[in-house]
């Protein structure tokens, strides 16, 4: 199935950054999209509710200014995560919001609802929504989902134990709707190695917090340019549901990474530690295992530059890869 024109007609490099809980803002967003990726942040960013007005506004007007001042270098268009989850009780005033502004783009987390899906369609948005299954993916398409967002292994925040291999193989035996792959992407040739593996799109986050734009501490952005996979620790203590964390920031609150409890997923918190006095997001810090990669703070739209450069090398070292590969079975051939 090819791409809805959105997700098609408008990238300059086939990604999705993906919304940041506090860290992603207008400034990420707006950088994001005027480079040519998909820019999002979450609805629940916007602090209090009526901020999110604010935002709305300030990106549909900048990108459309943009966009009339570089015809030939349109922006990609922007998305909003809204957390579906019985919890958020802001919920119908934040779609409210999404249809005042026509985004674009919707993407659903912690839950699919079937009410939220049609209010997107209704003012022509699509939806995108984050599963770590298949059961998942299955019962968010059955209720009107758009597209897919497989948070596989090794993605930051919140995220999955399957390996992308199994994931989208498994999704690619009856969906054939837009796909973008989230887990340890960090680099051009992550992209392209996604699309191979049968998404159309990915879905990058953790490479974005070391940006100039990101609402993050800069310890937090130097912690991740310093670490690597091996930093990276998987557990659900800190809001009841599994994630990724970096290592020395849970030293740094005064625990043991490697022997963290299990937390009871039915008491999720968002904003708490959990059991623990340190807040997950603010103290805690979430990152995914593809920060190897991560080896400086830039710009975003110096990092968007940077993966669409690995991105084409990567496509022409496949090429004379592939190419070699059909010489020597047609000189064996003769």
């Amino acid at each position: 199935m090819a791409l809805p024109p959105i997700l098609r007609d408008r990238l300059r490099l086939p990604a999705i950054a993906s919304p940041l809980f506090i860290i992603s803002n207008p400034e990420l967003v707006i950088a994001q999209c005027k480079a040519g990726i998909v820019g999002s942040f979450p609805a629940l960013n916007a602090r209090p509710a009526s901020q999110l007005d604010e935002w709305l506004a300030q990106i549909t007007e900048e990108l459309a200014d943009w966009d009339a001042k570089n015809p030939d270098l349109p922006s990609a268009p922007f998305a909003v995560n809204q957390i579906v989850h019985r919890t958020n009780d802001r919920l119908e005033h934040d779609v409210e919001m999404a249809a005042k502004y026509k985004v674009p783009i919707i993407i659903t987390s912690l839950g699919a609802r079937e009410d939220v899906n049609q209010a997107v369609h209704a003012y022509g948005g699509i939806v995108m929504h984050d599963i770590i299954n298949d059961r998942f993916a299955r019962k968010a398409v059955e209720k009107g989902a758009d597209g897919l967002i497989p948070v596989a292994a090794g993605a930051g925040g919140h995220a999955g134990a399957l390996s992308p291999f199994a994931l989208i193989q498994e999704l690619r035996t009856w969906f054939d709707g837009p796909i973008a792959l989230s887990g340890a992407i960090a680099n051009g040739a992550a992209i392209l190695g996604a699309q191979a593996m049968g998404a159309d799109l990915a879905y990058i986050g953790s490479a974005f917090i070391a940006t100039k734009e990101a609402n993050a501490a800069q310890g937090y952005k130097d912690m991740i340019v310093e670490s690597s996979g091996e930093d990276i620790v998987y557990s659900n203590l800190f809001t009841g549901v599994h994630g990724n964390y970096l290592r020395p920031s849970i030293l740094a609150a005064g625990l043991d990474p490697d022997n963290l409890p299990e937390a009871d997923p039915s008491k999720m918190n968002f904003g708490s530690g959990g059991n623990t006095k340190a807040k997950a997001w603010k103290d805690i810090w979430g990152c995914g295992q593809g920060i190897g990669a991560v080896e400086e703070i830039l710009g975003a739209g110096e990092l968007v530059a940077k993966l669409a450069a690995e991105y084409e090398a990567a496509k022409a070292s496949l090429a004379e890869k592939t190419s070699f590969t059909a010489g020597k079975v047609l000189m064996a051939a003769e």
